[in-house]
């Protein structure tokens, strides 16, 4: 064999050589929050009541964690690309307020008022970004401004808009004012699948009550909306084009520009992403309750960031996962519903947020540091 030939034959067993499997999970930006996931489970297995395991259960403590998880899909994707927003929480209020003042006072269709919020919680996602690349502030900064001015807004127009009170009422009526208007609210409120449940009850595959009725009547809407989202937006990260830019736009936004990568307007189409998934939360938590306040949302963005930092997005970009991300809300989800199931004060659920944030830090910078090999 020629000299030539053996250094073919060399490269050719570089690039089939493969990693452990070990190597392959230490990779897995997701590992910390499956792991974490996994041990939750273990501990109210062994702490709470079992009913929080059944099918009712299940669904009580998904439906919150399906709610932060919309905002965490938002949160890791913007985080990926570098940047923060912790102006979340408001925008919840503030969009909630605007869905619920074109519902009730101005009388606009249902499908005109989740546009018009969808459109205005855009808007003010592409002003937060438009602030940070023109002005050269952190995003930290500028979004925490926004998060008092977005609150601030939600009070001031709750009051204008009820002549003093900071709580207006009556949406799901108004939302269901027309056939169409009943169409729309079943896509964003209430539950899926009742017939199906309804079948499983008669035919004895799930729990029911003494009449026949099912004890758990349908999925949740914002569950479905969750997984949908969480799908797609893990799909776009992963799979596309636009999801290497994001990479690229956190990683090494110089490079990434020198390669072509149009960071400015990846960047403010990230914030804009967020501020929408917030927009979504807002409509549905809003037609469920069929009301809205100026505390709507309130601490939900270090949730959101945590859940994120949780799915093994680095507070330094370039590095995460969505899928990983809808793990570190589901687990938030399981902790604050699951304590309502044992006999733990409720208040341990802050020093739960608390740690876990300094603990999954901790972790992802351990598997960061194995898998580039820094010391």
């Amino acid at each position: 064999m020629s000299k030539q030939d053996a250094i073919i034959e060399q490269a050719k067993d570089e690039r089939l050589k493969h990693s452990s499997l070990a190597t392959r999970l230490m990779r897995r930006p997701e590992l910390g929050a499956a792991m974490g996931v996994i041990l939750v489970i273990i501990f109210f297995f062994v702490m709470a009541n079992p009913v929080m395991f059944e099918l009712s259960g299940i669904m009580n403590f998904m439906a919150p964690a399906a709610q932060l998880g919309i905002l965490a899909i938002g949160a890791a994707l913007l985080m990926v690309g570098g940047e923060f927003d912790l102006s979340v929480g408001s925008m919840v209020a503030f969009a909630g307020l605007i869905f619920a003042a074109c519902v009730v006072t101005f009388g606009l269709p249902l499908p005109v008022a989740i546009l018009t919020t969808l459109l205005f919680a855009a808007a003010m996602g592409f002003a937060n970004g438009q602030i940070v690349i023109h002005t050269g502030l952190p995003s930290f900064i500028v979004t925490l401004a926004f998060l008092f001015i977005l609150r601030g807004l939600s009070l001031v127009g709750l009051k204008w808009a009820t002549g003093g009170a900071t709580q207006l009422r009556g949406v799901r009526e108004a939302a269901q004012d027309s056939a169409v208007g009943e169409i729309v609210f079943e896509l964003f409120s209430g539950e899926a699948f009742e017939g199906l449940f309804a079948w499983l009850a008669a035919n004895d595959w799930i729990s029911k009550f003494p009449n026949g009725q099912p004890k758990v009547t349908g999925i949740p809407v914002e569950i479905l909306w969750f997984a949908v989202l969480a799908v797609l937006a893990a799909y776009v990260l992963t799979r596309t084009r636009y999801g290497n830019w994001i990479f690229a736009s956190g990683g090494d936004p110089e490079a990434a520009r020198n390669s072509g990568v149009p960071v400015h307007r990846v960047k403010t189409s990230l914030f804009m992403i967020t501020a929408a998934c917030a927009a979504l939360v807002a409509i549905l938590t809003v037609l469920d309750s069929g009301s809205t306040d100026a505390r709507r949302g309130f601490q939900k963005e270090f949730e959101a960031i945590i859940a994120a930092v949780i799915g093994g997005c680095l507070l330094t970009g370039g590095y995460g996962s969505v899928i990983g991300a809808a793990l570190g809300a589901i687990i938030f989800g399981m902790v604050l519903i699951g304590l309502t199931y044992t006999t733990i004060d409720q208040d341990w659920y802050l020093v739960f947020l608390g740690g876990m944030l300094l603990m999954a830090v901790f972790f992802n910078n351990i598997i960061r540091k194995r898998v580039t090999g820094e010391r």
